[in-house]
């Protein structure tokens, strides 16, 4: 999987329910038990509280330290210790940054380069998906509709990305069933999906990433077909499920825009939000990413475009009290070879995002060290070596793979009972990317403290 780009945000901006979101330091009760629901641990009793461990106006360092205020114990000492050494593992190269926050005191405990910018890849699909939730709500559901008008049915896309095959079938049949009673029995399909503007490729893309890293980003498409036109494709299933019904459909399936007084005959709702974030996350998927930028632009009276989205990002980052020092977003799914987040950047995001019990579907779906079937499974080769394969079910993170970067950055928690924060991006390594990702995987599992 391939992992993952600016205007100034205002001060008044309203998230999901309409109240301006304020930055201010409360009890994270609600999204740390949801953390600890997901990772099966016990919690510690402590109320999480206190400041920021990144202002806005922090600079970048140029070298590993330890920056807990007041010093630190002997336990985040050997830590600080361990990772300086361990950032300088030749596989990672170079050009490599880090950062590590106690989630309990929301102090940085290590800070590698945290402020430089380096390519993200997939990790910035955290930051899309902390915009979808913020702004649309956890339980904010797609519609794909069915209208009926002169003889024609016409599929209309909602930005969907989960739509199936089996949910066409009920709305195929729903729609014959209504045909039948009026007496058709034959009818023309139609596709709208004029809810987006036109595809173009992200700043960063290029035309090889078509069909198959991602596909053009249209509002329709069924079964998550790795095809240039998702919504032709759509239409010419539904026409299929028109006629397995017992309806004859004339002529080939075109584009259309539906009319207002085309008449609504079925619809599809999708899954909440939130599951269909935990499932883009878990596998890493940028064509939800990319669906999930364009609906959120659109919900909010945006233009239905990467440029619409990311000024959302923008001012919902800024919302949260997250520095845009170094930040460069230009897609939603972190394919963009022009996108830039600094490590310090994604660790005071998910440090937010453990603050806010609506945020919680983010931290459920990342992705476990050894778990089958997600970007951190075995299958990909993930801790699975003698230095990080004591990490196995501890570690929780979204990964991030590009040719020239890889990216991980997630939350653990020590035997001890403490709550850690981390990030890690290196661009540039000359080593292959198994080796550079055994190496980060030795830094999260550094972080845990089960490789001490």
């Amino acid at each position: 999987m391939t992992g993952t780009p600016d205007e100034t945000p205002t001060n008044t901006f309203a998230p999901a329910g309409g109240r301006r979101h304020r930055r201010a330091r409360v009890s994270r009760t609600g999204a740390r038990r949801a953390l600890v629901l997901a990772m099966a641990v016990p919690v510690a009793s402590a109320t999480l509280a206190g400041t920021s461990a990144f202002a806005a106006d922090s600079t970048p360092t140029t070298a590993s330290r330890g920056v807990a205020a007041g010093g630190l114990d002997a336990d985040d000492a050997r830590l600080v210790k361990n990772l300086t050494e361990r950032v300088a593992d030749a596989r990672l190269g170079s050009d490599v940054s880090g950062v590590v926050l106690d989630a309990d005191s929301d102090t940085a405990l290590w800070d590698h380069n945290g402020s430089t910018a380096l390519m993200p890849a997939s990790n910035a699909k955290l930051v899309t998906a902390t915009t979808a939730l913020t702004l649309l709500g956890a339980q904010h559901e797609f519609t794909t509709k069915v209208v009926y008008g002169d003889g024609t049915l016409t599929l209309v896309g909602g930005g969907d990305r989960t739509l199936t095959g089996d949910d066409l079938a009920e709305m195929a049949q729903t729609a014959v069933d209504g045909l039948k009673a009026a007496g058709r029995t034959d009818v023309k399909v139609r596709v709208d999906d004029s809810l987006f503007a036109e595809p173009t490729l992200a700043t960063g893309w290029n035309e090889g990433y078509y069909p198959t890293e991602v596909a053009p980003v249209r509002s329709l498409v069924v079964d998550g077909a790795a095809v240039q036109d998702t919504a032709l494709d759509a239409g010419k299933v539904f026409a299929e499920k028109l006629t397995a019904a017992g309806v004859t459909v004339d002529g080939a399936v075109a584009r259309t825009t539906a009319k207002q007084s085309d008449v609504p005959v079925a619809q599809h709702r999708s899954a909440p939000l939130s599951q269909i974030v935990k499932q883009m996350l878990k596998t890493s998927d940028n064509n939800i990413a990319e669906t999930l930028l364009r609906m959120t632009a659109v919900e909010m009276g945006k233009p239905a475009t990467f440029e619409g989205g990311v000024e959302l990002v923008r001012q919902v980052l800024s919302s949260y009290g997250i520095s845009l020092d170094n930040f460069a977003m230009y897609d939603g799914s972190g394919l963009s070879r022009a996108d830039r987040i600094p490590a310090a950047t994604l660790a005071q995001l998910l440090d937010s995002i453990t603050e806010v019990p609506a945020l919680a579907s983010i931290l459920e779906g990342l992705p476990v060290a050894g778990e089958a079937g997600s970007s951190l499974g075995p299958e990909w080769g993930r801790f699975d070596d003698a230095d990080s394969k004591c990490a196995v079910g501890k570690v929780h993170a979204k990964t991030g793979t590009l040719t020239g970067a890889i990216a991980l950055s997630g939350v653990t928690r020590t035997d001890d009972g403490e709550w850690r924060i981390f990030s890690f991006i290196e661009n540039n390594s000359t080593a292959a990317p198994s080796d550079i990702k055994d190496a980060m995987d030795g830094l999260a599992a550094t972080v845990n403290g089960c490789w001490a």
